[in-house]
């Protein structure tokens, strides 16, 4: 338990990035997810399948595959994207000036960080999985609300702001709460990429120490406190929003 002390305002620091990361990606997650479910709603035959390629490719590759692809697949990509920019505007200057010496305008060597990375792949992963709540949700919608909604004479926007979108969140609450849940636990997965969350904290505290098993009782923990009071705010949040009928 000394040691634990000793850690204690380091591990409350990576407990606090792991928030971070979580709320963040949660947003990204959110915002796919709503596109994703429209794109699959949609009368466009590209659309829906470009949303189905999506989710299919997320659901079938494992999330810790997918964050190593992103972080370091991504990094070659930003770099090589770069080199090749880089090289073209060089090449359209010395055509236009022969005498013009070679610049790089972006730089030789992008990092892209593990906070970044992380963000965008949670973000991106739990956005299928969202995209198909948000689908069920807009599909649950009573179409009676929508065409008196027309019939009053609203315009597609008004439509979706007021009548679509607080009916649909309603129908997505429970959904959005079991991805939050899980998107949460799946924060652990940064600390391979080097993230100093509480997990990568608590396993280098832990073998410095030799007691690494005192150091991920105490990170369960603080993922089962987290947990729990997000389950609170969801089953709260549920209850006020529930549409009551006599």
């Amino acid at each position: 338990m000394v040691e634990l002390q000793n850690y204690s305002g380091i591990l409350l620091e990576g407990a606090w990035l792991t928030v971070q990361v979580a709320l963040l990606s949660l947003l990204l997650a959110v915002f796919l997810g709503l596109l994703g479910a429209l794109a699959k709603l949609s009368h466009s035959v590209f659309l829906k399948g470009i949303a189905t390629l999506y989710t299919t490719i997320i659901r079938g590759i494992p999330d810790l595959i997918l964050m190593l692809l992103i972080f370091f697949g991504g990094q070659v990509l930003v770099n090589n994207f770069s080199y090749n920019l880089n090289e073209w505007i060089n090449r359209m200057l010395t055509d236009y000036n022969p005498s013009h010496e070679w610049t790089a305008y972006l730089p030789d060597y992008i990092n892209i960080s593990p906070y970044i990375a992380g963000i965008i792949t949670i973000g991106f992963i739990f956005g299928a999985y969202m995209a198909e709540t948000f689908r069920g949700a807009f599909m649950a919608v009573e179409k009676g609300q929508l065409e008196a909604a027309t019939a009053y004479g609203m315009n597609k926007y008004k439509l979706f702001v007021r009548v679509m979108f607080p009916q649909m969140m309603r129908h997505a609450l429970p959904g959005i709460g079991n991805n939050w849940l899980v998107l949460l636990k799946t924060t652990a997965l940064v600390s391979v990429i080097g993230l100093q969350d509480m997990v990568k904290i608590a396993g280098d505290a832990g073998g410095s120490t030799q007691q690494p098993f005192t150091f991920y009782i105490a990170i369960a923990l603080v993922f089962l406190f987290f947990t729990s009071v997000s389950s609170l705010l969801f089953s709260w949040a549920e209850r006020k929003y529930t549409i009551k009928t006599r």
